[in-house]
C-alpha cells in the first residue's frame, strides 16, 4: 500500500500551522523588514504531531509543509500593500479586496512556476538551500521513525546532526535576545576628507548554514558584490555628496546606500536575471510544452512527474486574470481615473500575466542560488512598481487631480503582481523538497493552492490589527494605540518610489549603472567559464550589493567554511558520509534560528517590547565580544564534531 500523502489531516494542520507563521511574519516583516521561510519549521512541528500516527509518511508531512510555507511567504504582500494606507488611499485594508489580491496573485504564483519546474529544479544544479536543508530534515525524521527503506542507524546519527545544529543556533539567537551577547557588529567610518563606509556583521548560522548549502561560487559572487558595494560605490557617492550640517555620519553613509547604492544592486539584479532567464529559455519552453502536453500523453507519466493538468492550468490562470482585470476596473472607476478605468484594466491585465510571469522566474531562480528566507525579493517589487508606474502614466498623463489616484492604482496592480512573485519565491524551493522525498508535484500544487487560500484568508485581519495597534510611519495613523508606529521600510519605500515615478522626480541614474554594471559582470562570468576557472554568477554578484551586509557576510563565511570542510572531507575513509553530516549539521542551523523566529515574533506581539526576553541593557559592555566569541565557538565545536564523527564512524566502519 502506497504511502498517505495529500491527506485532509495534512491539510488541516498545515492551515492551521499558517495562522501561526503568517501572524509573525507580517508583524515581523512590518517591523524589521525581513520575514522567515517557514517550511522548516512546519517541517519540525508536523513531524512532532504526525508522528503520534501510526500510518503518518514523509509524503504526509512534506504536504504539511508545503502549506505552511505558501502562506507565510505569501505574508510578504506586506512589503507592498500597505502603501496604500501610507499614501493615505486607503485608511484600513478592506477584506475582499485584500484577499483578492493575494489569493489571484499568489494563485498566479503557483502556475506559473509549474512549467519552470523542470527546468529550474528537475535539470538544474541550482544548491535550494532551504529546499535541500527540509528535505534533509524530513528524511532524518522519517529514518528515526524507522519507515521503511531508512537506515535507522544512519538517521540516528543524522538526527543528532540536525539536533545539534539547531540547538547551536537557537541558543545562540537566544542569548542574542537577552542582549548579553550581540547579534550584531555594526559602524560606519570616514574615508578620506569626505567619503565615509561602513559593515554590519550580523552572527547568524542560520545564515552560516545557507552558505555551506550554496557553496563557494556563490558566496565568493556575493563577497564581490559586498566590495562593490561598501568598497567602491558607498566611499564614490559619500565623497560626491557633501554631508549636511547637523547631519550624523552613520545616517548620511546609511541614506546613501539605502537610496542609491541599492538601486544599483536592483539594476544590475534585473539585467543578470534576465539574462539567466534567458539562457533558460529552451529548457524553460520544453517545461511549457510538456506541461501543456495532451492529458493522456501524461497519464503515462511516473507520478513523481506529473503536475496539475493542462486544462486545470488554464482555467484556473484564466480565473486569476479575470479577478485582476475586475479588481483593476473597480479600483478604477471608484476614483478620478473612471473615464480611464477600461484602458487601465486593459494595461493590468497583460501587466499582471507577462511581468507575472518574468517575475515568477526571476524569484524561482533567485531562491534556487541562495534561499527564499535570503531571496531580495523587495528588489522584485522595487523594479515591478517602477515599470507599473511608468505603463500607468503613459495611459493616463499625471496631474494634481489624477496623481494620488495613479499612485494608488500603480500599488494597487504591482501587489497583486509581487503576490505572484512571494510564492514564486517559496514555490520552487517546496517542489525541490519534494523532488527529494519522491513527492507528487500535482499534490505539493494543491496544497500550495490550499496553502494560498489560507494565507490570503488570514492577511487582511492581521494586517487590519496591526494598522489599528500601531499604525506605518509615514501614514495618517489616526486613533492608533501605539505611541511608535511600525516601520513597514519597504512599503515606504515602493510608495515613495511610485509617487516619485508618477510625479517625475525618480532618478534613474543609479538603475542605469546598475544596469551597465550587470552586463559587465556578465561578461566576466562568461570569461572565467571559458577559462574554467571559479564562477563568479552575476545575479549573486546583484545581491551583494543590493541586501544589507548583514544579511550576506555570514552566508560568504559559511560558502568559505564549506569550502574547506569539503576539503578536509575527501581525505576521510567515506568522503560522503562526511558530506552528508555538513549538509544536516548546516540545515539544522537554519531549522533551529527559524523556530526561534517564530517564537520570538509571538513574544513582541504579545509583550510589545522591542526585546521581550533582554536581561541587560543596550550598553552593555562584553556583548559585542561575547557575539564574537559565541559565533566562532559553535563553528569550531560543531565542525570539529563533524570531522570526529565521521573519522570514528569510518574507523568502526574499517
Amino acid at each position: 500500500m502506497p504511502p498517505k500523502e495529500l491527506t485532509l489531516r495534512a491539510l488541516v494542520l498545515g492551515a492551521l500551522l499558517t495562522f501561526v507563521f503568517t501572524a509573525a511574519n507580517v508583524y515581523l516583516g512590518l517591523k524589521v523588514g525581513l520575514t522567515f521561510a517557514s517550511s522548516i519549521p512546519a517541517a519540525v512541528i508536523s513531524m512532532a504531531i504526525l508522528s503520534t500516527v501510526k500510518d503518518s509518511s514523509i509524503l504526509e508531512n512534506n504536504i504539511v509543509q508545503t502549506v505552511a510555507s505558501a502562506a507565510g511567504t505569501l505574508s510578504a504582500i506586506i512589503f507592498v500593500l500597505p502603501g496604500l494606507v501610507i499614501v493615505g488611499w486607503w485608511t484600513g485594508f478592506p477584506f475582499w479586496h485584500s484577499f483578492l489580491i493575494c489569493l489571484s496573485g499568489g494563485v498566479l504564483g503557483v502556475l506559473f512556476t509549474i512549467p519552470l519546474r523542470r527546468a529550474l529544479v528537475t535539470n538544474s544544479d541550482l544548491p535550494y538551500p532551504e529546499g535541500v536543508a527540509a528535505a534533509e530534515v524530513l528524511k532524518v525524521g522519517s529514518g528515526a521513525r524507522g519507515e521503511a527503506g531508512t537506515d535507522a542507524s544512519e538517521a540516528k546519527e543524522g538526527l543528532r546532526a540536525v539536533v545539534l545544529g539547531s540547538v547551536a543556533s537557537a541558543g545562540l539567537a537566544i542569548v542574542g535576545a537577552t542582549r548579553i551577547a550581540a547579534t550584531e557588529l555594526a559602524g560606519y567610518f570616514s574615508v578620506g576628507a569626505t567619503a565615509s563606509s561602513g559593515y554590519s556583521v550580523a552572527w547568524s548560522l542560520a545564515l552560516l548554514g545557507a552558505g555551506h548549502l550554496v557553496g563557494i561560487s556563490v558566496g565568493m559572487a556575493m563577497l564581490t558584490g559586498l566590495i562593490i558595494a561598501w568598497g567602491v560605490a558607498v566611499p564614490w557617492l559619500t565623497s560626491m555628496t557633501p554631508m549636511a550640517d547637523g547631519v550624523e555620519l552613520a545616517a548620511h553613509t546609511g541614506t546613501i546606500w539605502r537610496t542609491q547604492v541599492r538601486f544599483i544592486g536592483a539594476g544590475a539584479i534585473a539585467v543578470a536575471a534576465i539574462y539567466t532567464l534567458a539562457r533558460l529559455s529552451r529548457p524553460v519552453i520544453g517545461g511549457l510544452m510538456t506541461t501543456l502536453s495532451p492529458s493522456r500523453a501524461k497519464a503515462a507519466v511516473d507520478d513523481r512527474e506529473r503536475d496539475i493538468s493542462p486544462p486545470w492550468i488554464i482555467g484556473l490562470t484564466a480565473v486569476c486574470i479575470a479577478i485582476a482585470s475586475w479588481l483593476a476596473w473597480s479600483f478604477a472607476s471608484s476614483t478620478v481615473l473612471a473615464s480611464s478605468a477600461l484602458s487601465l484594466t486593459l494595461l493590468a491585465a497583460p501587466f499582471v500575466l507577462l511581468v507575472g510571469f518574468l517575475i515568477a522566474g526571476i524569484c524561482g531562480y533567485m531562491a534556487g542560488l541562495i534561499g527564499a528566507s535570503n531571496s531580495p525579493i523587495s528588489g522584485v517589487g522595487i523594479l515591478s512598481i517602477v515599470a507599473c508606474a511608468s505603463l500607468v502614466a503613459m495611459v493616463v498623463p499625471a496631474t494634481p487631480e489624477s496623481s494620488p489616484a495613479l499612485v494608488a492604482f500603480a500599488l494597487f496592480i504591482t501587489s497583486i503582481v509581487f503576490a505572484c512573485a512571494t510564492i514564486s519565491n517559496d514555490n520552487l524551493q517546496d517542489l525541490k523538497t519534494g523532488q527529494l522525498v519522491g513527492a507528487s508535484p500535482m499534490r505539493q500544487q494543491i496544497a500550495l493552492i490550499v496553502g494560498v487560500a489560507a494565507g490570503a484568508s488570514v492577511i487582511p485581519s492581521v494586517l487590519n490589527l496591526l494598522a489599528k495597534a500601531y499604525g506605518f510611519a509615514g501614514a495618517a495613523n489616526v486613533g492608533v494605540v501605539a505611541p511608535n508606529p511600525l516601520p513597514a521600510p519597504q512599503a515606504t519605500l515602493i510608495s515613495a518610489l511610485a509617487q516619485g515615478v508618477i510625479g517625475g522626480t525618480l532618478e534613474w541614474k543609479m538603475i542605469g549603472i546598475g544596469a551597465l554594471l550587470g552586463v559587465v559582470l556578465i561578461l566576466m562570468d562568461a570569461a572565467l567559464g571559458a577559462m574554467k576557472k571559479l564562477r563568479i554568477p552575476p545575479l549573486a554578484v546583484g545581491l551583494g550589493i543590493y541586501l544589507p551586509m548583514s544579511a550576506t557576510f555570514a552566508v560568504v563565511v559559511g560558502a568559505l567554511v564549506s569550502r574547506w570542510y569539503e576539503g578536509r572531507s575527501k581525505s576521510m575513509p567515506d568522503p560522503q558520509r562526511a558530506e552528508r553530516l555538513g549538509t544536516l549539521v548546516a540545515s539544522g542551523l537554519i531549522v533551529g534560528e527559524s523556530l526561534w523566529g517564530v517564537l520570538n515574533a509571538g513574544l513582541l506581539v504579545a509583550l510589545s517590547k522591542d526585546a521581550p526576553i533582554a536581561l541587560v541593557g543596550d550598553d552593555f559592555a562584553l556583548a559585542k565580544v561575547l557575539g564574537v566569541l559565541g559565533f566562532v565557538g559553535c563553528i569550531v565545536a560543531l565542525y570539529g564534531w563533524m570531522l570526529k564523527r565521521s573519522s570514528v564512524v569510518a574507523r568502526r566502519a574499517g
